[in-house]
């Protein structure tokens, strides 16, 4: 499938971010991201889109002071979409990424709606295609507490050590935010209109796993039951709140006359494989990122230095491990890694993931940490 060039609105929000990364990852497509200010007038919207052959309408307005704010904020940004699309003055396929609400009589479903009737109009009469995507209830890494979900609330919650409480509880539609992206990407160039399929969980047992998770993993590093695809991605969701205080962990080490014995890897369910590496002095081993993977790095010998830096930002966060003091980091997902010995003698490196290494679907990505690439 040949996407073009790619715009996304919205695309340093929370599925705006997820979107653009799988883009890169598995397309090859480094998507332009617009944000407010490019909605500031019609001539920045449009000099934003010059040349692009796809958007993937993401921007909208959760939350207001108002309700009549939300429902109209929504509306006023379909306008100014239309009005570039009109503008343009080519075929444009846009891909909308509404909401189930969309079919509910509430200020945001009403928004959403109206939205999908301006684009689409607009998108139709210039000769593109039109999508229409209804979403359900989005989580996954790097969402805001108390805005994107009660999932990133109650994900961060946990992680600070707080008992969060649910007072309705009831079963509702949630959807990995990568799972959203993938289905955004696949309605390019079409003219689909659908609700995207979720998978229906209670929101105390989203809480009673984040609690499960947080028992197992904050203390011990002990990976959980990732068995199935909602508590790999609860879980990716519970470290990326955790990241990067909680590391390193130190574990336990037994020391007798025959020296000393610690663990490396405790895991509850799911598959895994471990596998160790000798370094060089100065050498570094990594320079990628996974969508899902868990991957940890345990520094037996050596003195090395992880670096980490989220997909798409340039902050780049370090750890100093030594085999003196035996001790591990997990590398998230959406961040690309490497570890590199920064000492004089060899450096022994144990690696644990939770996937078995499959070679035609391995989910790795290369890419560097952007500092060397400057220095």
């Amino acid at each position: 499938m040949s996407l073009g060039k790619v715009a996304i609105t919205g695309g340093y929000g929370f599925l705006g971010w997820h979107t653009a990364c799988r883009l890169r990852a598995l397309h090859g497509v480094e998507p332009v991201r617009l944000g407010r200010e490019d909605f500031r007038d019609p001539e920045t919207l449009h000099a934003s889109l010059e040349g692009v052959d796809t958007v993937i309408h993401i921007a909208g307005v959760n939350r207001a002071e108002s309700d009549e704010l939300v429902e109209q904020g929504n509306v006023a940004l379909a306008q100014a979409m239309a009005t570039a699309v009109t503008t343009i003055g080519r075929p444009v396929d846009v891909v909308f990424a509404n909401s189930v609400q969309a079919q509910v009589d509430n200020a945001y479903g009403r928004g959403k709606a109206r939205a999908a009737t301006i684009v689409g109009d607009a998108v139709r009469a210039a000769g593109g295609h039109f999508a229409d995507l209804r979403l359900p209830n989005l989580f996954g890494e790097h969402g805001r507490p108390g805005y994107n979900s009660f999932v990133a609330t109650f994900a961060h919650e946990v992680v600070a050590g707080r008992r969060p409480t649910v007072s309705d509880d009831r079963e509702i539609p949630l959807l990995h935010a990568q799972d959203a992206a993938e289905a955004l990407i696949a309605a390019v160039g079409s003219s689909a209109s659908q609700v995207v399929e979720a998978e229906h969980i209670g929101i105390g047992e989203v809480l009673s796993l984040f609690q499960e998770f947080h028992a197992l993993y904050a203390e011990r590093g002990e990976v959980p039951d990732i068995s199935t695809p909602m508590r790999r991605n609860l879980f990716n969701t519970y470290r990326a709140a955790a990241f990067p205080e909680m590391w390193p962990i130190r574990p336990q080490v037994h020391a007798d006359n025959r020296g000393d014995l610690f663990e490396t890897i405790r895991a509850h369910g799911g598959t895994g494989m471990a596998f160790m590496s000798t370094t060089l002095p100065g050498q570094k081993r990594g320079e990628h990122y996974h969508l899902h993977k868990i991957e940890r790095f345990f520094v037996v010998k050596g003195e090395a230095e992880i670096e980490l830096r989220r997909l798409m930002h340039d902050e780049v966060v370090t750890f100093r491990l030594s085999g003196e003091q035996p001790s591990f980091v997990d590398m998230p997902a959406l961040w690309v890694h490497n570890i590199r010995n920064v000492g004089d003698t060899e450096l022994v490196t144990m690696f644990w993931a939770d996937q078995l290494l499959d070679q035609a679907d391995p989910d790795q990505f290369p890419e560097t940490i952007a500092q060397e690439e400057t220095a």
